[in-house]
């Protein structure tokens, strides 16, 4: 039998050129473990003068997980946090009833150019937790564990692996570890987590035996050690955790268990009730659909 449940391809976006490639939520899978959206940006160049910029935004029922390879990114929301996110370092932001944020590239890289490359995941929060007071977490690289082994480093940047956790506060049993591998290199993934996926960022790989391209999302059987080998220099991040308890919707920015509290925030950005973000002026609004 296939150690690969569901191979996933991406929905590419062009944003202007910035390339997204989208590979959660998807028709066969909505979610691996508590993760329930899941983009690549770029790689990107932006050239002196341009950049990237996200104006004010509301979420609700989820935390946002900001992990990037190249570049950098000013995150600024309305709980007051302004913060550059570099290489390595994690950004975890806590939604729950409400939360507003912006994301800019800062005045001087705008000034000299950059290439911007990494991932944003969403991690929808438990159902005892959709109503959470927002909070802002910034970890950088060198607070995160590192595994080392010839030929291969992986990072725990959420959860629990390999006997070792993440200082980043989550909600229930979380995997999330971003993996460096050269030629040959070979690793394993116990069975430890109920779901697990693992996203090929660049380079391929085969998982016992049968080969995952870069951009694909290998969703894992469960209950089983599959093994991981790079066939070329590669760049990896396995994911995973808990199953949702229960179904989640999801419209715009907004992650609920219920169609009521999609409408509600809906309603509460229209009428300019989420709080603002200090230092800004504009916001992105609602959308007609």
């Amino acid at each position: 039998m296939s150690s690969i449940q569901h191979l996933l391809k991406p929905h590419e976006r062009d944003l202007g050129g910035f390339s997204v490639r989208r590979l959660l939520p998807s028709l066969p899978k909505q979610a691996v473990g508590p993760f329930i959206f899941f983009d690549h940006m770029g790689p990107a160049s932006f050239a002196p003068g341009d950049g990237i910029d996200v104006r004010p935004h509301p979420h609700i029922g989820l935390a946002t997980v900001t992990y990037l390879y190249e570049g950098e990114i000013l995150h600024r929301d309305s709980l007051g946090s302004v913060q550059t996110i570099r290489p390595g370092d994690v950004n975890w932001m806590t939604a729950g009833h409400g939360v507003v944020h912006s994301e800019r590239t800062s005045p001087g890289l705008r000034e000299s150019g950059q290439h911007l490359h990494g991932l944003q995941t969403w991690f929808a929060l438990p159902l005892a937790h959709e109503d959470a007071e927002p909070g802002f977490w910034h970890h950088p690289a060198s607070t995160l564990p590192l595994i080392e082994q010839p030929g291969l480093s992986l990072r725990v940047i959420l959860g629990s692996a390999y006997g070792r956790t993440s200082p980043v506060h989550t909600y229930g049993d979380t995997l999330y570890v971003a993996g460096e591998l050269e030629q040959g290199a070979r690793f394993d993934i116990p069975p430890e987590h109920a779901e697990r996926g693992v996203y090929v960022a660049r380079g391929v790989v085969e998982i016992d035996g049968e080969r995952v391209e870069a951009g694909q999302l290998a969703v894992l059987q469960p209950g089983v050690t599959v093994w991981v080998e790079a066939l070329e220099e590669v760049r990896l991040l396995v994911l995973g955790g808990e199953p949702l308890d229960g179904p989640r919707y999801i419209w715009w920015n907004f992650v609920a268990s219920s169609r009521e509290r999609i409408e509600a925030a809906k309603l509460r950005w229209q009428e300019g009730r989420f709080p603002p973000v200090p230092g800004e002026t504009d916001f992105i609004p609602l959308p007609s659909r």
